[in-house]
């Protein structure tokens, strides 16, 4: 009695699940014993119960990992650049005073970095958007700040340093991570406030032909957390909003931005720590985070 009150509803799964069990214990190898036994109470269970009874019990002994093997939690993942994706080779501080020493500049790299952090949060008034085209005229208010300097020459010199992609580094695991979600038909975009020397540096660090599609906040004119450029990417993926999930290291921007739009995002850091576990996640479902426990 009470196995039966566990059991309610739908079709025709005892039978076929009873068909399928000795194909998947070859297939599964280290779990044919269980497999097995799993038979036999099937078998039991199917000379006294209702068929419509036995098909949620089949699916409750079913171990979630099994059951979301050929289910993947989203059909897509979109990824920020700066700060997830890709990580800076350099301090921004031993950058900016590498170049601003030869015109004179002689703060300590405290100094640079709390007058960048200082610059980069003031609101920023030239336009709707910090980055407008080559994001130029935002980048030399950066530098300026940051140095006390208003040489041009300096400034020119550290834009076209994270012109190149020496400047920066893929996030470790990424590539493996991201070929696997590709492998499994899982699309790929990147999403980004970023200027137009993105694509550029996508391309120059291998990376570029791994993403179905590469949305600049330059380029299509809306800067996260505006929904608008999440929108802007499921258009180009041809997706809905629940069927994808966003990964950035901002709050505001990327996870903020992303729900606002109706996209499910994890905050880089503290929802994920790798990409591979991006990867689990989407291709296990729920099964990779009780991996994880």
């Amino acid at each position: 009695m009470v196995l039966l009150s566990l059991v309610q509803s739908v079709g025709n799964l005892p039978n076929l699940f009873m068909h399928k069990l000795p194909a998947t214990a070859r297939l599964l190898g280290g779990v044919n014993g269980q497999l097995q036994q799993q038979q036999q109470h099937f078998r039991a269970l199917h000379s006294t119960a209702q068929p419509s009874q036995l098909q949620q019990v089949a699916a409750a002994a079913m171990p979630r990992s099994w059951l979301s093997l050929s289910m993947p939690a989203y059909k897509a993942v979109l990824v920020d650049a700066a700060g997830t994706l890709l990580v800076p080779t350099e301090r921004t501080a031993d950058v900016y005073l590498r170049y601003a020493s030869k015109y004179g500049v002689q703060l300590t790299e405290y100094e640079v970095l709390r007058r960048f952090r200082s610059a980069y949060n003031t609101p920023w008034g030239q336009s709707q958007l910090r980055y407008v085209g080559d994001g130029r005229p935002f980048w030399r208010f950066i530098v300026e700040q940051s140095t006390g300097c208003c040489n041009e020459q300096l400034f020119e010199e550290v834009y076209e340093y994270y012109a190149q992609a020496d400047a920066w580094a893929l996030a470790p695991g990424a590539v493996q991570a991201l070929r696997k979600l590709r492998a499994s038909g899982i699309q790929l975009a990147v999403v980004s406030n970023f200027d137009t020397r993105l694509r550029p540096i996508l391309a120059a660090l291998g990376v570029d032909s791994l993403f179905d599609a590469v949305v600049v906040s330059a380029e299509v004119q809306a800067e996260k957390p505006n929904p608008v450029i999440f929108e802007t990417a499921l258009q180009q993926l041809g997706l809905r909003p629940g069927e994808v999930v966003h990964v950035g290291d901002d709050r505001r921007n990327d996870v903020w931005g992303a729900r606002d739009a109706g996209v499910a995002a994890w905050l880089w850091g503290v929802d994920v720590h790798s990409f591979d576990q991006v990867a689990r996640r989407v291709l296990l479902g729920p099964a990779a985070e009780d991996d994880e426990e």
